[in-house]
């Protein structure tokens, strides 16, 4: 059996710019997690939500996808509303928390440099998110947060950037019954400057559970 690739190893190579910051933070923060941010949630799940890029201080930090920084409060509050999770977030990935029926991954694995990957990193990442999103047999609905991830989902399933453009709470019916649903990142910046309010944020996994609840 072909070994999978949507785990990239802890010392994985691809991309210059990633490792140096890598090996940069671990000289730093040597208690950091530091590597590759492994997806989370259960593998039956019906729908996946593909963030940007690991947070310095969050996901690098806790090892956990939007775990750790202000992003994640606002995602995992919102998960926890519309009965996406069990438990209380914690801010750490040792929390207890469960996701139910929702897998989260980011289209890139390592966290770059001022959050800001270049279009070799996503590239270098697209075999992950391939072989993430084909591993997840009950796929119905996938949420990508920001344009980058958006476009990282078209290229995975081999679509051109322009067969569906990314607008906030926009949704895209798919080949395979797939359909991608977007939504403005709930990033620090976003929220702060009031592009993304909780409302518009919970707008859109209303729309996201209602679908999933028809047949």
């Amino acid at each position: 059996m072909a070994k999978s690739t949507n785990t990239p190893g802890r010392d994985c190579p691809l991309c210059p710019r990633l490792v140096d910051l890598r090996h940069q933070a671990r000289a730093a923060h040597g208690d950091w997690h530091n590597a590759p941010v492994d997806s989370f949630g259960p593998k039956d799940s019906a729908l996946l939500i593909v963030g940007l890029a690991p947070g310095m201080r969050g996901a690098n930090c806790t090892g956990r996808p939007f775990t750790g920084d202000v992003a994640g409060d606002l995602l995992y509050a919102t998960l926890q509303s519309f009965g996406f999770c069990q438990g209380e977030y914690g801010a750490s990935a040792a929390d207890g928390l469960q996701l139910v029926n929702c897998r989260i991954t980011n289209a890139v694995r390592c966290v770059p440099p001022e959050n800001k990957p270049v279009a070799a990193e996503v590239n270098a990442c697209r075999p992950f998110l391939i072989d993430e999103i084909e591993s997840l047999a009950n796929l119905r609905i996938i949420l990508a947060l920001g344009t980058l991830a958006h476009n990282a989902v078209l290229r995975a399933l081999g679509y051109k950037q322009s067969a569906a453009k990314f607008a906030h709470n926009a949704r895209h019916d798919l080949s395979g019954g797939v359909t991608l649903a977007d939504s403005y990142h709930c990033s620090r910046y976003n929220t702060n400057t009031g592009r993304l309010t909780e409302a518009m944020f919970h707008d859109v996994f209303r729309e996201i559970r209602g679908a999933l609840e028809r047949p």
